[in-house]
């Protein structure tokens, strides 16, 4: 009886101290655990909704103000898990997009009225996409490779440009790193595009101004590294600074082009499968460039 008494004590005390452990290790949430770095499992899913509007009265072009002009982004894309060691994930990211000009409001772009010479908007592009980790033992760092396949006749109609008329072979290399404790992490990204496609052909000028075929990207590389530090206060809320500086290279079309962009945000998990994110960026310098702000918001869901 006594050795059994001793044995039960024993059990017990093993058991407190693993509840014990186990509260005293700290809690994560997704936007701690599932950076872009990060694949899904086969049958999960990850779903992003993500909204971003520019909006300028400054460029590199000239000097002094400008009439505003606005551009909006919404992109959805997706992803789901293959085989079973979390590797491969395949998705599609569709985008929709709708700008405005001369000098008319920035959010003038959710009035969706196509008004001639000042207003476009439209689905733009889908992206065929794949996510792989090539390396087994390091399952922080990703690449995401998609095919931009453009849904539009111009890039450019009556004076009013709407998105690229070309192919994007694009490749996003991502790491993150999280430091010791949880309360800070650092996300990196270099992004590539490729554009490429029929050379521009215009037609008219200034409010009529048509291109009726080809893209003022196409035959250009660019190359766009970024950071992205991140703190947070729980597990269900960071703040974050980041900085990413575009650099397009000529590849043919004798057009090249630069910024540095710096921003800042905050994240917050609603429930266990989705969060919110709210960012705000400023494009401080470049060259043949718009001197502007972007205000982002996006949601994410992770079932």
């Amino acid at each position: 009886m006594k050795q059994f008494t001793t044995k039960a004590v024993l059990a017990l005390a093993l058991i407190w101290g693993a509840l014990a452990h186990a509260q005293d290790e700290p809690q994560t949430s997704n936007i701690q655990k599932f950076t872009p770095s990060k694949l899904m499992d086969k049958g999960q899913w990850d779903i992003k909704w993500f909204n971003n509007l520019y909006t300028e009265t400054e460029s590199t072009f000239t000097d002094g103000k400008e009439p505003r002009r606005t551009f909006f982004t919404s992109t959805l894309e997706g992803y789901t898990g293959v085989g079973n060691n979390k590797r491969w994930n395949v998705g599609l990211i569709l985008e929709f997009r709708s700008n405005v000009i001369a000098d008319r409001g920035a959010l003038e772009v959710f009035r969706f009225d196509g008004e001639e010479g000042t207003a476009r908007s439209g689905f733009t592009s889908f992206a065929p996409s794949v996510k792989f980790v090539p390396f087994k033992n390091v399952g922080n760092f990703s690449v995401q490779t998609a095919f931009h396949i453009p849904l539009i006749d111009h890039e450019i109609e009556n004076g009013v440009f709407l998105d690229q008329k070309g192919y994007i072979w694009q490749n996003r290399f991502f790491y993150d790193y999280t430091f010791a404790g949880n309360k800070w992490q650092l996300f990196s990204e270099l992004n590539t595009e490729f554009n490429f496609g029929k050379d521009a052909v215009d037609e008219g000028e200034g409010e009529t101004l048509t291109r009726v075929e080809g893209s003022f990207a196409n035959n250009s590389l660019n190359l766009v590294p970024g950071l992205f530090l991140s703190y947070f206060p729980s597990s269900d809320f960071t703040v974050l600074v980041s900085t990413q500086y575009l650099q397009r290279i000529d590849l043919g079309n004798d057009f090249s082009q630069s910024y540095l962009a710096l921003g800042g945000g905050v994240k917050y998990q609603l429930t266990d499968a989705l969060n919110i994110e709210a960012l705000y960026t400023n494009f401080v310098t470049g060259s043949d460039t718009g001197l502007g702000q972007t205000f982002n918001i996006g949601l994410r869901a992770i079932l």
